[in-house]
C-alpha cells in the first residue's frame, strides 16, 4: 500500500513506445555527430581529435551494436535515431566498399614498413622481389637487415639507393637521389626514375611516430612536424610525382592535410578494394602506409599479403 501523496514511476513496458530507449538513442545521435562533426571538433587535451580521425570508420560500428539493445527495447524513436549514424556513414564511406580497382597499367608501385624488429628480413625481401614491383620503397631499414634488403632485392632490381631508415629500389635508372630532412635523422628521401614512359618524381617518407599514452594522449607533435617538412620539400609543379611510404596516421586526419599538395591523390581512394587497412598486419585497424600519385593514373590499389613485419605492404599499378 502506497504512502499518501505518492506516485509510482510506470514500468518501462507501460511507457510510450517512443519514450523506450532513451540511453540508445543518445547514443546512436552522439555517433552519428561525430561522424558528420569530426572536421570540426577541437583537438582538445590530448589530439583526440586526430585520434578519432584515424579511427573514424570504426564509429560506425555503433549502428550494429545499438540495433540489439533498441530491437530489444521495441523502441522506435533509437531505431530511426540509428539512421542518422547509418547514412552519414555511407555517405562518408559508401564509395570506399565498391572494388574500383581496372586492368592494366604501365608501372606497379611498392611500399613497406618492413619492420626493425622483423625477424625475417629474407623472407621479406623474396615478397617483395616476387611481388612484380617496378619500384620498391622501404621505411624502417636498420642494422644487419639492410644489407639482407640490398642483397636480395638487388637480383631483381638494377638500381637502388638507401638514406637512412629508407630505401629506393628501382628496375629502371635513378637519378637525383638525395635526403629529405623531415626528422633529425633521415627518414626520407627523393629520387627521379627514369621510366619508358617518362620521368617519375618519387618520394619514400617514414613520419614520426604516435604514441598512445594515459598521461599523454595521442602525441602526435613530431608527426605532424614531419608532414608538414614533407610537404613543404613536394614539387608544386606539373611534373609526375609519387610519394609513399608509413604516414604514421590515415589521410582523414587533419594534420596530414598539408601532404596533400595540389593534385596529389591517394591511389586507394581512386582505384581501390575497401579501406585497404594496413596496421597493425595481425589485424589491421588503419590504413597509415599509402601511395600518393599526381600527373599519372592509379588503375589499382591493394595490400600484399602479411611479411614478418607488423605492417602490410601496400601496392598499386599507375598509368601515363
Amino acid at each position: 500500500m502506497e504512502a499518501p501523496g505518492t506516485t509510482t514511476a510506470p514500468p518501462a513496458a507501460a511507457r510510450g513506445p517512443w519514450r523506450r530507449g532513451a540511453a540508445t538513442t543518445a547514443a546512436a545521435v552522439l555517433a552519428g555527430s561525430l561522424l558528420l562533426l569530426h572536421g570540426v571538433l577541437p583537438e582538445g587535451p590530448g589530439h583526440l581529435g586526430s585520434l578519432l580521425e584515424t579511427l573514424l570508420p570504426w564509429v560506425g560500428l555503433a549502428v550494429p551494436v545499438l540495433l540489439a539493445p533498441a530491437f530489444a527495447r521495441r523502441a522506435p524513436a533509437a531505431l530511426l535515431a540509428l539512421l542518422f549514424p547509418g547514412l552519414v556513414w555511407l555517405s562518408l564511406y559508401g564509395g570506399t566498399l565498391a572494388d574500383k580497382r581496372v586492368a592494366g597499367g604501365d608501372l606497379t608501385v611498392v611500399s613497406h614498413n618492413v619492420d626493425e624488429a622483423n625477424r625475417d628480413p629474407a623472407g621479406t625481401a623474396r615478397a617483395l622481389a616476387a611481388s612484380g614491383a617496378d619500384v620498391v620503397g622501404l621505411e624502417e631499414l636498420g642494422g644487419p637487415a639492410t644489407g639482407t634488403y640490398e642483397r636480395m632485392l638487388d637480383a631483381a632490381y638494377r638500381h637502388h639507393r638507401v638514406e637512412g631508415t629508407v630505401g629506393l629500389w628501382s628496375r629502371y635508372p635513378l637519378t637525383g637521389a638525395r635526403p629529405v630532412a623531415i626528422m633529425p635523422w633521415t627518414r626520407a628521401l627523393r629520387a627521379t626514375v627514369a621510366t619508358p614512359r617518362g620521368d617519375l618524381t618519387v618520394f619514400v617518407a617514414h613520419l614520426a611516430s604516435v604514441r598512445v599514452a594515459p598521461d599523454a594522449g595521442f602525441t602526435t607533435g613530431r608527426r605532424d612536424d614531419s608532414a608538414r617538412l614533407l610537404a613543404a620539400a613536394l614539387p608544386r609543379g606539373g611534373q609526375r610525382l609519387l610519394v609513399m611510404g608509413d604516414f604514421n596516421g590515415t589521410l582523414g586526419d587533419r594534420a596530414l592535410a598539408p601532404v596533400l599538395v595540389p593534385g596529389l591523390r591517394s591511389a586507394q581512394d581512386v582505384a581501390g578494394d575497401g579501406f585497404g587497412f594496413t596496421w597493425p598486419a595481425r589485424f589491421p585497424v588503419a590504413r597509415i602506409d599509402q601511395v600518393l600519385v599526381r600527373g599519372v593514373r592509379p588503375l589499382a590499389s591493394w595490400t600484399l599479403p602479411r611479411t614478418g613485419s607488423d605492417h602490410l605492404p601496400v601496392a598499386a599499378r599507375l598509368r601515363w
